[in-house]
């Protein structure tokens, strides 16, 4: 029986050889691409049954792979896998056809069970506390820039804001809350 294909796309060398070495051990392919060009020509040569894909890839976002993988077969199970999560690139992730959005740093045993878990859970806890100052300005940044499909300057354009600064603030990790 042939093993299940995985394309595995992060700018992160190290992470990738990791999971690409735990993956294998629970008996799957990987296929590992550590930009997005190189991710859908890999995509395109051998069609992945899943796909772990990074927001952010080194300056590009994994959400036009995404959009790529599901525009060649939308069967193709992605997760959005980042350490710059918001709720604006979750939303689109979803919306551009990624089944689970998980945060960093996530294991090989988290990233398979969000590749097979078919259905929304509703049994998620809602926080008490609203968000903080911080976290709503994180997230209305990458709502902006999400807008502006990733565009920098013309997302600091409509916040009034100059460039290098809207590039300082999403440089930064953003706050847990």
């Amino acid at each position: 029986m042939d093993k299940p294909r995985l394309l595995l796309v992060d700018d992160d060398e190290t992470y990738c050889r990791v999971l690409k070495s735990a993956l294998e051990k629970r008996d799957y392919e990987v296929l590992v691409a550590n930009d997005v060009q190189s991710g859908i020509a890999l995509a395109e040569q051998n069609l992945p049954e899943y796909a772990v894909i990074d927001l952010r890839i080194g300056h590009e976002s994994g959400l036009e792979l995404v959009k790529k993988l599901i525009s060649l077969d939308a069967n193709t199970a992605c997760v959005m896998l980042t350490g710059f999560a918001s709720i604006a690139t979750a939303v689109e992730a979803i919306k551009l056809g990624a089944i689970h959005y998980l945060t960093k740093p996530a294991n090989a045993d988290e990233i398979l069970a969000a590749l097979h878990k078919n259905e929304g859970d509703t049994t998620v806890s809602i926080s008490e506390n609203p968000l903080s100052v911080k976290r709503l300005e994180w997230e209305h940044l990458q709502k902006i820039l999400m807008q502006h499909d990733g565009n920098i300057s013309a997302a600091a354009r409509a916040l009034n804001m100059h460039r290098r600064t809207l590039q300082r603030k999403l440089e930064k990790r953003p706050v847990r809350e």
